[in-house]
């Protein structure tokens, strides 16, 4: 894909932001109805686009190269981890396990899968999501234990129901068995999921409409762990990918995946279990606001 459909099609995703970040200002997009957007989209919207993502013939190639994406989302959540236990030992112990947090878990499907539908369409959903199943087992395993020193049990049932999980199953199961979802049912569930990226957009500017004057300059922890999470991150996906030999495609699905901001999950999990929330949220807002100009920089680099 050439370097000008990219950045046109990123800069749609922008321009959806700002209308978001305009409706919050403007307090159509209130808080109460960003969160029950917010969860619009992760049971419903995300999971239909991802069932219909799974829509196409049964290919080999294409069941090796999932393989490769949940292999190497397995991977780079391990390193980071390994990365993140020897670089925060400073901190106190509530920032600590915050900034450990964001150095391993993205925003890789609430970002991630409008970026890689805008610039790979429906088969960048059908492989971002399986590097989303790399992302919930580390989430309910090791992102439990961060915060709580051990494994809570109850959490881990969230794994197997979660719905972009479920989704990714169904639609796996369609794929593999070359089942077609029937003509009408298949484009209600196309049009319901193709809400998915609006949405997205619309609810991260209205995140960004958070921002007050005095958390832009938050303390360097902050930057410390985006800095993390949206340059170091990513760039060593991107040596790892090249030295893998990756496909255009499949480097820059893996990439992207990493390169998206600090995942929302943290902020609930920090308050969950009484961690730092004020710091986690900070980070969220400071990385999702400085992705705008990173994101457009790794796009370049995997398409060039």
């Amino acid at each position: 894909m050439s370097s000008k459909i990219v950045i046109n099609q990123v800069l749609t995703l922008f321009f959806i932001l700002i209308i978001g970040f305009i409706a919050r200002k403007k307090a159509v997009l209130t808080t109460s109805l960003a969160k029950g957007l917010t969860d619009l989209l992760l049971n419903v919207t995300a999971p239909l686009m991802i069932i219909t993502s799974f829509q196409f013939e049964y290919s080999s190639e294409m069941l090796a190269s999932a393989g490769k994406i949940l292999a190497f989302s397995l991977f780079v959540h391990t390193f980071s981890l390994l990365i993140g236990m020897l670089i925060y030992n400073q901190y106190p112990e509530n920032m600590r396990k915050v900034l450990l947090f964001t150095t391993i878990f993205s925003n890789c499907g609430f970002m991630g899968f409008p970026l890689l539908q805008s610039i790979y369409g429906k088969i960048g959903v059908f492989y971002g999501s399986i590097f989303v199943v790399g992302f919930n087992v580390f989430l309910w395993t090791i992102g439990v234990m961060i915060f709580t020193g051990n494994r809570d049990r109850a959490t881990l049932k969230k794994l197997f129901l979660n719905p972009s999980l479920i989704a990714v199953l169904l639609g796996m199961t369609t794929f593999i068995l070359s089942l077609k979802i029937p003509g009408p049912v298949y484009t209600a569930l196309e049009v319901i999921g193709e809400m998915t990226t609006p949405l997205s957009m619309m609810i991260i500017g209205s995140i960004l409409a958070e921002i007050k004057l005095n958390e832009i300059f938050p303390g360097f922890a902050v930057y410390y762990g985006t800095l993390m999470r949206l340059v170091i991150i990513p760039w060593l996906s991107l040596l790892a990918t090249n030295l893998l030999r990756f496909t255009p495609m499949l480097r820059g699905i893996c990439v992207l995946s990493t390169a998206t901001p600090a995942a929302t999950m943290t902020a609930i999990f920090a308050q969950k279990y009484n961690g730092d929330s004020s710091f986690a949220s900070r980070i969220i807002i400071i990385s999702t606001a400085l992705s705008i100009i990173t994101l457009p920089l790794f796009i370049l680099l995997v398409n060039r």
